[in-house]
């Protein structure tokens, strides 16, 4: 497996005008077979509990797979696309900076799987685990 590039001012370039943007999603590492980014736990994040919304977990953990999923492909051919999400909510977070990391575990022709979990930056306490299936379009 090759990334197409590993250069993370270029990877968050393309959070931009997203949700990812509005969420202040930011990919913060690369390596041979993963991809780790924050978010942070706020007014946006937040669910009227003032807890981390699952909802905010999931998109993470969709931000993830899809980065992951379009650093493997040729974009001027091809396009991946969310397919399915799962997502288990393990412990709550009120505030701070979430991290998440994903792993690739199967990158075939036309679909990608990723584990993604999702810890508080704080104490280091798992906040959700998930599972995202990746379909790769043709243009």
């Amino acid at each position: 497996m090759k990334w197409n590039t590993t250069d993370l001012t270029k990877i968050n370039a393309m959070n931009r005008n997203t949700m990812m943007e509005l969420l202040d999603i930011q990919c913060v590492e690369v390596g041979e077979d993963y991809v780790v980014a924050t978010m942070p736990v706020d007014h946006r994040t937040h669910q009227p509990m003032g807890l981390l919304h699952g909802g905010a977990s999931a998109v993470l953990i969709e931000s993830i797979g899809s980065i992951g999923s379009a650093l493997l492909c040729d974009l001027q051919n091809e396009f991946p696309v969310g397919l399915e999400i799962n997502a288990n909510h393990i412990g709550g977070v009120k505030s701070g900076l979430v991290k998440a990391v994903g792993k690739i575990v199967h990158a075939g022709k036309r679909t990608h799987v990723w584990q993604v979990d999702i810890f508080s930056v704080e104490t280091g306490k798992l906040i959700c685990t998930g599972r995202l299936t990746v379909m790769v379009v043709q243009k």
